[in-house]
């Protein structure tokens, strides 16, 4: 075992979660093999063609991830590692804390161009990149942006993948809707943590609302231009928002857990051109800190 492979407990953790290899075509490569090339190009970054020779061919390896992330393989391994981990109570329900980190795109990662077709006698449009390939322009450049919602344990529960420019408000609803676990003994899954806790990226009345509807006890600050217009509109603005510090001293978490994902090089900077390729990047180093926890 090579160092950043997968652990014998690690794996039999794992290995009953993944589809049997063999079936129609050729032969499948062992997924642990394969699993620990994915694994090592996640963690340092390097192109799928550089992968050494320990882990077989470097395109069977890109096709099962890429396969994988497509079909939302790895996904599934997650919801099922979370169940686990759910059934033994490692998950802490007590705070929820949601953020976003964005990377840079590197120039491999530029994505499929939007071509808008010629007129004649008009200038000509500048390229546009795809929005579904999670790409956003920036002064800096291109830039990728990953949501997350994490747990008490500095380990994440949900994650989204936008492009760069898009806001944090818009996709709280999102992440809690993606952040159910499902019980290990069947039933409903659970949704609804005890307590959320976000910056003043996600105050919104959209937000505040939603939470209050599941009945989530959550902390997030009101931004000042929103405190202003409702003290403009004296009776008419409503209540105050409460805000307590102490819950809201948690929320390092999620920035800790952030820290943790981008020790994988393959995270800091965004390297794969497809979006579901990236977010199946990151669901695999999310899997992997639930493995070694």
């Amino acid at each position: 075992m090579g160092r950043g492979d997968l652990a014998d407990d690690e794996w039999a953790r794992l290995v009953r979660h993944l589809l049997k290899p063999g079936g129609r075509g050729g032969r499948w490569c062992d997924h642990r093999t394969v699993i620990n090339g994915v694994l090592f190009r996640i963690r340092t970054g390097v192109p799928w063609w550089y992968l050494p020779k320990v882990f077989g061919s470097w395109k069977s390896v890109y096709e099962r991830h890429r396969r994988w992330s497509a079909d939302g393989t790895w996904e599934r391994i997650l919801q099922a590692v979370l169940a686990d981990a759910d059934a033994t109570g490692r998950i802490d329900w007590s705070m929820v804390s949601v953020d976003s980190t964005s990377c840079r795109a590197h120039q491999h990662a530029a994505g499929a161009p939007h071509r808008t077709p010629r007129v004649p006698g008009r200038r000509a449009m500048p390229r546009r990149h795809r929005a579904d390939e999670g790409l956003g322009r920036s002064r800096g450049g291109l830039t990728c942006k990953t949501h997350l919602a994490g747990e008490g344990g500095c380990r994440p529960l949900a994650v989204l993948v936008t492009p760069g420019l898009w806001g944090d408000s818009p996709q709280l609803i999102p992440m809690m809707e993606g952040s159910k676990v499902k019980r290990a003994r069947g039933g409903r899954p659970r949704t609804c943590p005890d307590h959320l806790g976000g910056d003043k990226a996600y105050s919104s009345h959209r937000n505040r609302r939603y939470l209050r509807r599941q009945q989530i006890k959550h902390t997030i600050p009101e931004r000042r231009d929103q405190r202003d217009h409702r003290r403009r509109r004296g009776s008419t603005g409503g209540r105050p928002v409460g805000f307590d510090r102490q819950p809201y001293r948690r929320r390092n978490e999620v920035e800790r857990t952030i820290n943790c994902l981008k020790h994988s090089r393959a995270l800091a900077t965004r390297y794969d051109t497809r979006a579901h390729v990236f977010h199946g990047t990151v669901v695999v180093a999310s899997t992997r800190l639930w493995l070694r926890s």
